[in-house]
C-alpha cells in the first residue's frame, strides 16, 4: 500500500471486557473520528474473537465510505508477542494465548494488520497530538494494574528488537531498596521476582498498604485518607513515591526522555505530579536533571487512536 492509498485507518483497543474500534481519517496529518463501536470481548473462544473484529472492521470499512481503501488495522493488545514464534504470551484474553494473532486476523480482513502492546499505544497517541506533542522524545509510563510503556523519537514510536521496547516495569527493585522499607521479594508472572511493577502499579500499592498494617485499600482511596491525616497511607504513599522515582530514574538514564507522560489508573493521584521529579532526581547523580512529569491528554481514550497511528506509522514514513 502506498502513502497515497493510506488515508484511512482502524484503530482497536482490546481489553479483558471489551473491544473498541475508532475508525479514522487521515486530514492532513490529523486524525479525524469517523465511527466508534464498543463490543464485548469474547474471553475464551478464538474464532469468536476473530469474528468480532472483522464484523467491527466491516462496520467502520462502511462508515468510512466506498471510496475509501481498505484501511488498515492498529491493533492495541496487552501482553507481549514471542519474538520467535509470533504467538501472544501473558494476555488478559485467554482466547488468544498461545495465537499468531496478527496472521490470523490479516487473512481474514484481507489488509495490513499491525499489533503493538497497549502501552505502547498509549505513548504514541500521547506523542503526536497529546501532552507531548511537542516534544523531541518523550516515555509514556502505564501505572495502572500493572507497569508498562513505551518511548518515542519525534513521534514515532521505538519498539526494539523484540518489540518489548519500554517495558519498565519488569525491571528489578534493588536489594537495598527492599531493605530500607523491610519489603519482601515478590514473586511475578512473568517468571521472575522483585519486578517493579508489583510494588509501584495499583495493586503494589495496596499491597505496601496492607504491608504496613492497613487494610489494602485500593489506591485513589490510600490517597484521599492520606490527605486527611492517616498515617499508614501517607507511608504507603511515601514509600510508593520513591520506588516509583527509582523506576523513573532508570528511564532518565536508560532513555533520557524529554518528557515523562502517566496514564493508567494511578495517573489520577494528583501529588504524583509536583512531586515525583524530586523522587527521581533523589535516584540520579549530580547534574542530570528529572525531565517534567505530565498527565496525559487522551488518557483511556488514546488505546484506539494510538493503534491506529501505529499503523499509519508502517505504511508511510513520517507520521
Amino acid at each position: 500500500m502506498t502513502s497515497s492509498e493510506a488515508r484511512c485507518y482502524h484503530g482497536i483497543d482490546i481489553g479483558g471486557t471489551k473491544i473498541e474500534l475508532v475508525s479514522w481519517r487521515d486530514d492532513g496529518g490529523e486524525l479525524q473520528e469517523v465511527f466508534r463501536e464498543r463490543v464485548a470481548t469474547p474471553g475464551t473462544d478464538f474464532n469468536e474473537f476473530v469474528a468480532a473484529i472483522t464484523g467491527l472492521v466491516a462496520r467502520g470499512d462502511a462508515a468510512l465510505g466506498p471510496l475509501a481503501q481498505p484501511a488498515p488495522v492498529g491493533i492495541g493488545l496487552p501482553g507481549i508477542i514471542d519474538s520467535a514464534s509470533g504467538r501472544q504470551l501473558s494476555s488478559n484474553v485467554p482466547a488468544l494465548n498461545g495465537r499468531i494473532v496478527a496472521t490470523a486476523l490479516q487473512d481474514a480482513l484481507a489488509r495490513p494488520v499491525i499489533i503493538g502492546n497497549d502501552c505502547q499505544c498509549f505513548a504514541l497517541s500521547e506523542a503526536q497530538g497529546g501532552a507531548a506533542a511537542q516534544a523531541p522524545t518523550m516515555f509514556g509510563a502505564i501505572i495502572g494494574t500493572g507497569a508498562g510503556g513505551g518511548y518515542c523519537v519525534d513521534g514515532r514510536l521505538q519498539r526494539g528488537f523484540n518489540g518489548i521496547a519500554g517495558e519498565w516495569g519488569h525491571w528489578t527493585v534493588p536489594a537495598t531498596l527492599l531493605a530500607q522499607y523491610s519489603l519482601p521479594v515478590l514473586d511475578c508472572p512473568c517468571g521472575k521476582s522483585g519486578c517493579l511493577e508489583r510494588y509501584v502499579a495499583g495493586p503494589g500499592l495496596s499491597r505496601l498498604h496492607a504491608h504496613l498494617g492497613g487494610d489494602g485499600a485500593e489506591p485513589l482511596l490510600i490517597a484521599e485518607r492520606a490527605g486527611s491525616g492517616d498515617a499508614i497511607a501517607a507511608q504507603a504513599l511515601a514509600i510508593h513515591l520513591d520506588l516509583l522515582g527509582h523506576a523513573m530514574a532508570g528511564l532518565v538514564l536508560s532513555h533520557d526522555p524529554h518528557v515523562i507522560v502517566l496514564g493508567g489508573g494511578l495517573s489520577k493521584l494528583a501529588h504524583l505530579y509536583p512531586q515525583l521529579p524530586a523522587a527521581i532526581r533523589r535516584h540520579l547523580f549530580r547534574g542530570v536533571q528529572a525531565p517534567p512529569v505530565l498527565p496525559p491528554r487522551f488518557g483511556d481514550a488514546g488505546g484506539a487512536r494510538g493503534a491506529a497511528l501505529l499503523a499509519r506509522q508502517h505504511t508511510i514514513q513520517r507520521p
